[in-house]
């Protein structure tokens, strides 16, 4: 069964609310205006695109943002780097976080102090991501699954997922990298909606926290989560 963090099964819910407040939707802009850039606004033609709509829709962003956002960013003169931080945080806690930046020196600033803050350290690359896997994960809410647990199982396997977990409100689609998008465009087929669907990484261990180290720790993620320029935050802690 699926090895993913409980904690993103609570994130992918914090998302839906993030979304009303509009945060979230900026940052996926920018998702999609990079995507934009590096290969044109037909998601027909730009696999990445087509990811990040995917992730878009997951959000509740509405179609209408969506396309204006394509938009815009065909035209628009803004440039964003994508760049990949690496760290630890409480009791070795390790954390990858991917951000999407037009001032990397701000953005590292940024994101330095929030790991100083919370008794964590800024690492070199490589540093954690060695205990992480890039996996395609697809996260749908039972409650509006249109689909029993066996169908969508197998509906999920013959479309070449890789993993097919069950907790307790939620069921999680694990793909590789490259099965991603054919194995999410077959559930879209369906009619099915996904709370998340992206391609992510995963951990491979767990690192469990006391009470002080957990408080440290949902203070760094709310820090790093309030930074514009971060896009998503991956990290092994065992709630």
């Amino acid at each position: 069964m699926s090895g993913h963090s409980k904690w993103h099964n609570i994130q992918a819910k914090k998302g839906k609310a993030d979304a009303a407040r509009g945060k979230i939707f900026t940052k996926l802009g920018r998702e999609l205006l990079i995507a934009v850039k590096e290969g044109g606004p037909d998601p027909a033609g730009n696999s990445k695109l087509k990811n990040v709509i995917a992730k878009c829709k997951a959000a509740n962003m509405p179609n209408d943002t969506i396309n204006n956002a394509i938009k815009k960013a065909s035209t628009s003169n803004e440039s964003y780097e994508e760049i990949v931080y690496e760290g630890y945080g409480p009791n070795g806690v390790a954390l990858i976080v991917e951000a999407a930046t037009d001032n990397k020196n701000r953005t590292a600033a940024d994101v330095r102090h929030a790991f100083d803050k919370c008794g964590g350290n800024l690492g070199t690359t490589g540093c954690v991501s060695y205990l992480f896997t890039k996996k395609g994960v697809i996260v749908i809410d039972k409650a509006n699954c249109s689909l029993d647990e066996d169908s969508l199982m197998m509906l999920a396997i013959d479309a070449g997922a890789e993993d097919f977990g069950v907790e307790e409100e939620i069921y999680e689609i694990t793909t590789s990298p490259e099965t991603f998008s054919e194995v999410r465009e077959k559930l879209e087929a369906e009619g099915l909606e996904f709370l998340e669907a992206g391609v992510q990484m995963v951990p491979s261990t767990y690192v469990a926290l006391d009470e002080a180290g957990t408080a440290r720790m949902e203070r760094l993620i709310d820090m790093l989560e309030d930074l514009d320029d971060v896009s998503e935050i991956y990290h092994n802690w065992e709630e």
